[in-house]
Order: C-alpha cells, then structure tokens, then sequence
C-alpha cells in the first residue's frame, strides 16, 4: 500500500497537517503498523509525532508526575523520578511488552489506542490521572469509553500525562505469554482521595473495580481483596481464559497487589 507521510516539526504542525490530510497519528507505530502489516488499517497519510522533543520528557510538580505523550515505556521504566515518586508505575512500564516494544512504544500511543488489554490505562485510571492534549485536559474516569473508544476528538492529540502521586500503589499482571498483553491486570492505588482499582484484560475496556475499591477502603488487606467476588457478566472470553476465569483472577490480582504496595 502507499501512504503520504509527514514529520511534524510542532505540535501545532501536526495538528494541522492531520485535519488537512484526514491522517492518522503515528507515535511508536507499535499498534498502528501491527494493524497495516495485517491489513487491519489502510491511512491514506500519516502524521509521525517522533521528531517532536515536547512531547518527551519526565518532571515531578506540585506531587505530581507529568510525563510526556511521547515517552517510551522504557524511559517511563528507567525514569529515576518516576522510580521514586511512583515506583508501581515504572514496574508497569519495565513489563510491557519485549524489549523492541518498550523502546518503541510511548504512552500516548498506548492510550490514544485503548487496547482492552493494555497495561497503562490500567495505571492511569487507577491513579486518578490526567490526560492532557493540543485541546483541553481530561480526566482518567472520563477519557476510556469503549473497546478502542476514547474522549479524543478526531485529530486530537496526546501531549502529556499528569500522574498525581498516590500513598501506596502496586501493579499485577497475568500474561498472555506470547504477546505479554494482560490476560488480566490490576493495578490498586491508595490515595488522598480514597482507594481506586483498576481492571485490563478483563472486559472490552479498561474498567474500575468498585466492589474491591469498597472492601479495601474498609479495610486495606490482601484478604479483603481476595474475599470479594466478581460477576463474570459482560468480562472477555476466549482462547485464553473465559470470563469466570478472568473474574477469579481480579480478585486474586488485586489482593496480590495490595500485598506488594504494603
């Protein structure tokens, strides 16, 4: 297939060119290009985010961890800052994928694409954080709507993320040992505004555990977790685990999460 392509050399830039070429964005290219070599998609152009250096780059600010759209996984995992202020954030990162995709791969890229069994909207939702694009800021519980479903607008782009920094926080993750996608996984958050639980893998999009999120804000325990029992109705289903399968492992999941976060 041919394509027209374009580096953007602002964000600005980009926006422009993806409004006047009805393109799609490319950031690491690792779910886009999967899809092309597969015949799943056929842009007719591409506006490649690479070359642009803002949307890059870590900082700490005001108890919270800004991380740019552009930012690989494995600069997210070896970020000293986000080793300190976030460590279950940068254990997420460090096992995403191999290691072609965590150098390749970006955090924006991730979101914009929403797999159902990606790993960082699972962190993102957990820990409150927000989206921030060319446009407006958007809150986690607002942005994942569906199975590839975002609050973006067409054209809209990623910038950065604001990750604000929680009391306790750990991941846990069971792989799909191919393609190392959640089968399912939980990421459990303790912050000033209460307990958040996150769910991937699970069901067509990421989803918050509320159930769990009752039972560890009474009491935070492994046990609590682990006592809780998840309906297996509307949950993924298939070769890799039903959906009363997927809904055993949430509570397991998260139970061995609140264990790691102490």
């Amino acid at each position: 297939m041919s394509f027209n392509y374009t580096q953007a050399a602002t964000l600005a830039d980009a926006a422009r060119a993806a409004a006047a070429l009805d393109a799609k964005i490319i950031a690491g290219g690792q779910s886009l290009l999967g899809a092309i070599k597969l015949g799943l998609a056929a842009p007719a152009s591409l506006v490649d985010l690479s070359a642009l250096a803002d949307l890059k780059g870590i900082r700490v600010d005001n108890g919270r961890v800004v991380i740019g759209a552009m930012s690989t996984h494995a600069t997210v995992a070896a970020s000293k800052e986000v080793q300190q202020a976030i460590p279950a954030l940068a254990d997420l990162a460090d096992h995403i994928g191999d290691r072609q995709v965590r150098n390749r791969g970006t955090l924006g890229g991730s979101l914009a694409n929403n797999d159902p069994a990606a790993c960082y909207p699972a962190a993102v939702l957990a820990l409150g954080a927000t989206i921030h694009t060319d446009r407006r800021s958007i809150a986690a519980d607002d942005f994942f709507k569906g199975l590839y479903e975002t609050a973006l607008q067409e054209g809209e782009i990623i910038s950065s993320v604001s990750f604000p920094v929680p009391l306790k926080a750990a991941w846990q993750k069971f792989k799909q040992p191919a393609s190392r996608f959640s089968i399912v996984g939980v990421f459990v958050a303790k912050t000033a505004a209460g307990v958040r639980v996150a769910v991937t893998g699970a069901g067509p999009c990421v989803f918050r555990a509320s159930t769990i999120e009752a039972a560890l804000a009474s009491s935070w325990s492994e046990t609590s977790a682990k006592l809780v029992s998840i309906k297996p109705d509307g949950l993924n289903s298939d070769l890799h685990g039903s959906a009363a399968y997927r809904a055993a492992l949430i509570p397991v999941l998260a139970g061995r999460a609140v264990a790691a976060a102490g």
